[in-house]
């Protein structure tokens, strides 16, 4: 599926349409008392170090592993951390939020979360920053199967939608409504378990879902053989950053080292499985558990290549104080977000500075 409409992705009448990869897919606060109470965290980190002398490190992701993540795989198994001197555990998540707290209590080293989740985090006192946001085009959407002819956030109108309180979506879609002329009234959202979205879906208990289209069309269109196409939020007035990188704050101030290394590493893996995104497939086809199939991975792996930004990203995960801005100020405008608006307080720039 391409979602990149600058990297010439497909754009139908201001929609992302989902594609068929192969012919087979076609048919076929809480933690602040944890925090202070912990020590060192549960994957080792910058305490232990293997029989080769790396730095045992475990990253927490923003869900079960899918195409988005292929390049942490792809970066251990080319030995890209390893020539950082870090011996990576990628560990699957349940959701960014989730995400953010089990860094916040130090059960794991780094977390790869949304960055509005990770914003609310921090306004509620969670001692971690962004060390690098990689998503700079938000995969947020509106998704449905192609048969229901909407083109526009206007056809919505009369419809029901698939939502997940407390995520981020969820949250932004009224504003994202009304800044398309849309009265929130006339959508009904239907609260919906994030892992049950997508059969409410395909069962037709709901019109359309909120989601990652560039996660969840390919996986959609895999078990339906249905065409799926989507409403991104950025296509419609409202980017915001998307996932990154984070640590506590204490490892940074103790260990910048290690923090570094761990973004170049990143970094660095990221843009090679854009450079070869079939190898970095098979490499979390071989590796990953719960993993999609790999016409799926394959999917969704390009569909993220193309939030990346990299026609105009120094290097993937290379933010600038404008996007923080942006979407902290769109964050308090339109959400009953709270926090200091100020990009300092959630993200630290200076590991991006040499990438």
């Amino acid at each position: 599926m391409r979602a990149d409409n600058k990297r010439g992705g497909n754009k139908h009448d201001g929609r992302i349409r989902g594609r068929r990869t192969v012919m087979s897919l076609a048919v076929a606060g809480v933690a602040l008392a944890t925090v202070a109470a912990c020590g060192q965290t549960a994957g080792g980190g910058s305490g232990e170090q293997n029989a080769e002398g790396l730095s045992e490190v475990t990253v927490t992701l923003n869900w079960v592993p899918y195409g988005e993540h292929a390049p942490f795989y792809y970066g251990v198994a080319e030995g890209i951390f390893e020539d950082e001197g870090i011996d990576l555990t990628i560990q699957p998540g349940n959701g960014s939020g989730n995400t953010v707290q089990q860094v916040a209590q130090r059960n794991t080293d780094f977390g790869w979360a949304d960055t509005p989740p990770l914003a609310n985090g921090i306004s509620s006192g969670m001692p971690v920053r962004s060390v690098g946001v990689f998503l700079q085009t938000g995969p947020s959407s509106v998704e449905f199967f192609d048969d229901q002819g909407i083109t526009e956030p206007a056809d919505l109108v009369g419809k029901t939608v698939g939502g997940t309180p407390g995520d981020a979506m969820y949250g932004t879609f009224p504003a994202w409504l009304e800044i398309n002329g849309v009265d929130p009234d006339d959508v009904t959202v239907v609260n919906v378990d994030a892992a049950g979205k997508i059969a409410a879906l395909i069962e037709g208990k709901v019109d359309a879902i909120q989601g990652f289209y560039h996660d969840q069309a390919p996986t959609i269109e895999n078990q339906t053989g249905k065409e799926v196409s989507a409403l991104p939020f950025s296509e419609f007035g409202m980017n915001m950053l998307g996932t990154g990188l984070l640590a506590h704050e204490a490892t940074i101030e103790s260990d910048p080292e290690l923090v570094q290394a761990m973004v170049r590493a990143t970094s660095k893996s990221f843009l090679a499985a854009s450079e070869d995104p079939e190898a970095a497939v098979a490499a979390m086809a071989a590796d990953a558990e719960q993993a999609p199939e790999e016409s799926v991975l394959a999917a969704q792996l390009e569909a993220t290549i193309g939030l990346l930004n990299l026609e105009a990203a120094p290097a993937p995960g290379v933010n600038t104080e404008e996007q923080w801005t942006d979407t902290l100020t769109f964050l308090t405008e339109n959400t009953e977000f709270e926090g200091d608006s100020t990009p300092d307080a959630y993200w630290d720039a200076t590991f991006g500075e040499d990438l």
